[in-house]
């Protein structure tokens, strides 16, 4: 089991997604902002590593602007020497990496454009995640959409769309059950007609389900990851009490944390905790599986 955080790193000095508006869009400063970026991140994984954070999820805007009309530039050409340099490091220390595109990657919208720049986006993610060399264990996570009047025919257009994606985004892509329309049943369901690994996460669980025993659920889920997936991964978060219902809470309920160890003590995953401390919660977590889980080395 490997534990980790997303995106950011509160105490670092610095972040991995500097970006810039899109009117004042030039090459100079694309190139300004993915050396920056690159730099951080570099930064945040000597972090992890040293506090054994194995588990890490890249943001979005790593190359800003890198699906859009206006990117020109050719980024992956440019920063090939520094990506491998990046990936090797990665690689040397067994870190698991993910990432997440961010709502409004639809793939089953009924706007063609909608659906059009979706691609590009996720071809982009996977361009970024095999410029790193990694294997298909780097993982890209999705939401399957909207229902659109229709969760049917929504759900079928996510399958035809799905069909139609380059193959360097079928193999690292993944599916994740969410808090308003697509249960994990109804994921489930997906992998049926796709074979798209399915990634759980707890707090939608928590708020939309079919009354599923957690175990029983969570073990099939990770019935659909294969041994070119790597172990399955999961989102970890508990409810903020005072947000709106599945916003995530800003730091680690230990109990809660304790106990959910505890009942999953028998599955194997990787897990990203996605709560607003970030690292401080990782490493709060950490010390509770190195105590309940002593044997676990990649804890």
């Amino acid at each position: 089991m490997k534990t980790g955080y997303p995106c950011i790193n509160t105490g670092i000095g610095c972040t991995p997604n500097t970006t810039f508006r899109l009117a004042s869009y030039c090459s100079d400063r694309l190139i300004g902002s993915i050396t920056e970026n690159i730099a951080c991140l570099k930064k945040i994984l000597d972090y992890n590593v040293k506090n054994n954070l194995l588990f890490f999820r890249i943001g979005s805007s790593v190359i800003p602007f890198a699906s859009h009309d206006v990117c020109q530039f050719d980024w992956l050409e440019f920063f090939t020497p520094q990506f491998k340099e990046l990936g090797r490091y990665i690689k040397k220390h067994n870190i698991r990496i993910s990432m997440h595109p961010d709502q409004f990657i639809v793939l089953n919208s009924p706007k063609a454009d909608v659906v059009a720049r979706s691609i590009r986006e996720l071809e982009y993610h996977a361009q970024f995640l095999d410029a790193l060399e990694l294997d298909t264990t780097a993982k890209i996570q999705l939401h399957v959409g909207g229902a659109y009047g229709d969760k049917k025919q929504a759900t079928k257009r996510f399958v035809e769309t799905y069909k139609q994606l380059d193959s360097s985004v079928k193999r690292r892509l993944v599916i994740e059950n969410d808090d308003r329309i697509y249960s994990a049943q109804d994921c489930l369901a997906l992998y049926q007609e796709t074979g798209v690994p399915l990634l759980f996460d707890t707090l939608h669980q928590e708020v939309l389900n079919n009354g599923e025993n957690l175990l029983e659920i969570m073990t099939k889920l990770f019935a659909t990851w294969s041994i070119n997936d790597g172990i399955p991964m999961i989102d970890y978060s508990t409810q903020d009490p005072q947000g709106r219902r599945g916003k995530h809470a800003i730091s680690l309920d230990k109990e809660h944390f304790a106990q959910f160890i505890e009942t999953t003590r028998d599955l194997d995953f990787d897990i990203m905790l996605e709560l607003k401390d970030k690292e401080k919660n990782a490493l709060q977590a950490l010390k509770i599986l190195q105590c309940l889980r002593p044997l676990n080395k990649s804890a």
